[in-house]
Parts: C-alpha cells; sequence; structure tokens
C-alpha cells in the first residue's frame, strides 16, 4: 500500500505537496517560519488493568464514571506530533506500524491526506521505544517507510532498548517490546544520533528529561515565536486519572514511582509557565493546556 502511495505522490510531483489539511490535520501553534500540527495513527485498546491496576479502586471508579471511562477497557487516541518549516519536516515518534494493533498503524495514512508522502520527512525525533511510538518505522514489508529521515533518540533510551539483557529484565507481558524495539533500533542504527537532556536535538527543539514510563523518556520544547510549547509523549498518558491524581502510580509506567514523580513536576511546571502541551495519548489531537483546581489539575483542550 505504501509503495503504491510513495509511487503516486512522486507522479504527482512538489508543487502538489503543499497541504489542505481539512480535517487529516490541524495547525495549533505557527510562528518564526513554522508549524506545528498533529496527525492521528489511530487508537490503541487496552485492559484497564494495564493502567488502573495499582490504583485505590474506590477513589479511582469515582474519577472514572465522572469522566465516563470505563474501568475494564481503554481507547487511548495516538497523537503525533508534525514540525514544519521550510528545511525539515520533523515527527515525534514514528507510530506504531502494521504490526502492533489493528486499531493502531494510521499514521501514513493520516500524513497523505495532509500532503505528506514517507519520503518527505527529514526527521524523526522519539520520546521513547515503546511500540506506538517505534514499531511505525517499519512497513508492511519491513523496509524503512521514512527512507530518508535522520532518527534521533535520547542515548539513555537507546542503551536500554538495544541492550540484549532488556527482553529478560523488561517482564513477561512487555517482552515482545524489547524484541521489537531491537529489530526496529537495528535497522535505523547507521542513521541515528543521540542526545541527553538540555541538548537542542534539531533547530529550535530542546529535550527534556522525564524518565519513568520508560528508563530514557524525553519531552521537547518546542520553540514557534509564541507561547512555550512542551511534546511530552507519555509521560502523561490520559486526561482524567493522570491530572486529578498525578501522583498515583500508573500500570503503564515502567518504574511508577519515578514516571508518577515526573507526571507531577510536569504538570506543575505546564501550568505554572501556561505551557500548551500535545501529549500522544491525549483527546482532541492531543493539544491543550493545564490549568490548576483544587489540589490538581485538569486539562483543557484546544477546542473548549
Amino acid at each position: 500500500m505504501f509503495h503504491t502511495r510513495r509511487q503516486v505522490l512522486r507522479a504527482l510531483g512538489a508543487a502538489t505537496m503543499i497541504p489542505a489539511l481539512g480535517s487529516a490535520g490541524r495547525v495549533i501553534a505557527s510562528g518564526a517560519g513554522r508549524e506545528v500540527m498533529t496527525a492521528s495513527d489511530g487508537h490503541l485498546v487496552l485492559p484497564g488493568d494495564f493502567l488502573f491496576g495499582p490504583m485505590p479502586e474506590e477513589e479511582l471508579a469515582d474519577i472514572l464514571a465522572r469522566h465516563d471511562v470505563s474501568r475494564d477497557q481503554v481507547q487511548s487516541p495516538c497523537n503525533v506530533t508534525v514540525l514544519r518549516d521550510d528545511a525539515r519536516t520533523v515527527l515525534f515518534d514514528a507510530g506504531a506500524g502494521p504490526a502492533f494493533m489493528p486499531s493502531a498503524g494510521d499514521l501514513a495514512d493520516t500524513l497523505y491526506d495532509m500532503g505528506i508522502a514517507p519520503e518527505d520527512v527529514t526527521d524523526i525525533v522519539f520520546t521513547h521505544g515503546h511500540p506506538d511510538h517505534l514499531w511505525g518505522v517499519l512497513d508492511d514489508f519491513d523496509e524503512l517507510l521514512f527512507s530518508e529521515a535522520a532518527y534521533h533518540m535520547g542515548q539513555a533510551e537507546w542503551d536500554y532498548w538495544s541492550d540484549p539483557a532488556t527482553v529478560d529484565t523488561i517482564g513477561e507481558a512487555r517482552a515482545a517490546f524489547a524484541v521489537g524495539a531491537g529489530r526496529r533500533l537495528e535497522a535505523i542504527a547507521e542513521r541515528t544520533s543521540f542526545f541527553k537532556a538540555g541538548d537542542e536535538v534539531l533547530p529550535g527543539v530542546m529535550a527534556h528529561a522525564t524518565f519513568g514510563h520508560t528508563p530514557g523518556h524525553m519531552s521537547f520544547e518546542v520553540a514557534t515565536g509564541g507561547d512555550p510549547l512542551l511534546v511530552v509523549g507519555d509521560a502523561v498518558t490520559n486526561a482524567h486519572v493522570n491530572f486529578e491524581r498525578p501522583g498515583w502510580p500508573s500500570g503503564s509506567d515502567q518504574d511508577a514511582e519515578t514516571g508518577a514523580a515526573t507526571r507531577t513536576r510536569l504538570l506543575d511546571q505546564a501550568a505554572a509557565d501556561k505551557m500548551r502541551i500535545i501529549g500522544f495519548h491525549l483527546p482532541g489531537g492531543g493539544m491543550g493546556r493545564v490549568e490548576r483546581t483544587d489540589g490538581a489539575y485538569r486539562f483543557v483542550g484546544e477546542e473548549a
């Protein structure tokens, strides 16, 4: 499917690649000669225990009821952030690809509808190495989908997923994550550069350490000439429990204690500095602001 689309897009020529965004993507920040938007990769369907297992059931039930969220099964949107300027088309994460979950892996189709061909992508910056963020580097034929891209990953995250011992230490439920990550990192190794917290990964893109969800998870501050914008990846994974009780452990975090501390710090900073955030699994395309409430926070989507 993707090969056919590549051929069609090449035939159309570069002049037709200026997007009429429509419903495929929405510009959420622009300035300094660049624009930021999000592109859907579909959604995940997760058992409730994957997120809620470690949480206190009685108070959890009240929060989920108020947000009309099922305790047994959660549908989690997947939002890939896209940064474009005159020189680059940058993706923050690569989506799930065709091999992870039937409800996800839509990124190539969404980008196509936005007027972006896979070979137009110049850079992919990873928040972390979980399947819904990394596995999309390979297409249906196990070839690199983004054939012209350079890849960027935090050094600690790369070291963790490329370590052969990880498959034996990550736990049985996530062992397939490690196997899949290792194969994909091997495929992009020669095209990958590494960074640490505080580095400018690309012009106007600064890395922030937000460890816990994975050992080397990173978030990214993106300069747009306007309000600060923070791509938070999976440091915050939902708009209900994570905001009302950020200090609760989440079953989706590999280090639940560190993840909770990171989440609390991040939400406090975003609220205090009036930063706009983009969350990979937040609703409404993932973009919004964090507001303080009585002893907690709430997510205010861009469309609210």
